[in-house]
């Protein structure tokens, strides 16, 4: 076959072409540091890459989602903490004001403190963490703690009224839930029934003394602590968040399990026994069993917090690894060898020269070869 001038300056202006492009795939690598920058050049790496990128994001969120829990956990830890520290000044106020040698007045100056730290318990119960109620739990848009419903005037006890299913009474450490006509029982089975004497309401509590006699007492309206049953919020759901693939953390806790109508219920009739000139020791000794079975309850429920907490830094550290693992995965399959890519360079540039140079060897005839 003949081979013309026309067929060597094609041929060169091919294989220089196909340099360039060689010389641009390159330069694309060492610019963007990928091995590739469009699908069409290698799919299974594009492919992969898609793959890997989707576990690289989702190990992302679920640090964002362990930020969250540890945001939930911490506030309620620290908030039961000073729950209990304000038990423990409750209680440490009951203990002293069990003496006789203290007069009413003394005692009334304690019932003004143990009502200041009674609110400031309700504060902590409505406590909010990134603009949300944490002692509510689903409900994180209302407070768990309605103080216009707690204490309640003994005038809504009207024998027969319908209202009455609506109200939770607390007396002597225990709730009394509406049970049958105008009858309150307790989860012991002591009964508070409520009557009409004469226009006036009668109040009555019936339970069996030691001997198992039936016994019937009658008690006043500033005995006893009456509530709407909502006052304190029972919504023990738990906020779930997914911390790993399919594994959900609850981080709240049970509010029921802390705070309830009994336990203010009974921190009000705690501030009444102090206000009453006729206040005796023992009257104020019953109380200690009920504050100190609330602080066993606090305590309880913030171990349970805490074993929580340390499952949760076990997968945080598992995320960790993950979030290392996936990142290498991905960097292999995607990102380009800079040495590689370098030496890749420099050898295009040198076959591109010499490309440039044979050619110039080649095509050389000019007009002034001819007038020779």
């Amino acid at each position: 076959m003949r081979t013309t001038q026309a067929m060597l300056a094609n041929n060169s202006l091919r294989h220089l072409s196909n340099n360039y492009k060689n010389m641009s795939k390159v330069q694309d690598q060492l610019a963007t540091g990928k091995k590739i920058s469009r699908a069409s050049q290698d799919p299974v790496v594009a492919m992969n890459g898609m793959r890997y990128r989707t576990q690289v994001t989702e190990v992302e969120q679920f640090k964002r989602n362990l930020g969250e829990v540890y945001n939930w956990m911490d506030t309620a830890d620290a908030t039961l903490d000073k729950v209990t520290n304000t038990l423990q000044r409750i209680r440490e106020l009951t203990v002293q004001a069990s003496n006789d040698t203290y007069e009413s007045t003394q005692r009334g100056n304690m019932a003004k403190e143990v009502e200041q730290l009674r609110e400031h318990l309700i504060a902590l119960a409505n406590t909010k963490s990134n603009n949300k109620f944490i002692f509510n739990g689903t409900n994180t848009t209302n407070p768990p703690v309605d103080t216009t419903k707690i204490n309640l005037s003994a005038d809504v006890l009207q024998p027969g009224s319908p209202d009455l299913a609506s109200l939770e009474i607390t007396y002597n450490g225990e709730l009394y839930k509406f049970d049958t006509a105008d009858t309150f029982k307790s989860a012991t089975g002591k009964t508070i029934n409520i009557a009409n004497d004469n226009g006036a309401i009668s109040i009555s509590h019936n339970f069996l003394d030691k001997d198992n006699n039936q016994v019937s007492q009658k008690i006043t309206g500033g005995d006893i602590v009456i509530s709407d049953r909502t006052a304190v919020s029972t919504n023990g759901q738990n906020v779930n968040i997914e911390v790993l693939k399919g594994v959900n953390i609850a981080v709240n806790i049970n509010p029921a399990n802390v705070f309830s109508n009994d336990f203010f219920g009974e921190l009000i009739r705690l501030e009444n026994t102090l206000k009453n000139p006729a206040t005796k020791a023992e009257d104020l000794t019953k109380f200690l069993s009920s504050i100190s079975g609330q602080l066993d309850r606090v305590v309880n429920e913030r171990a349970e917090l805490g074993a929580r907490v340390n499952r949760v830094e076990m997968i945080e550290d598992r995320v960790m690894e993950q979030e290392v693992i996936a990142k290498r995965i991905l960097s292999n399959n995607e990102d380009a060898d800079m040495e590689k890519v370098i030496i890749d360079l420099k050898t295009q540039e040198s076959v591109h020269r010499a490309a440039l140079a044979a050619g110039a060897r080649i095509i050389q005839p000019t007009l002034m070869d001819f007038l020779r």
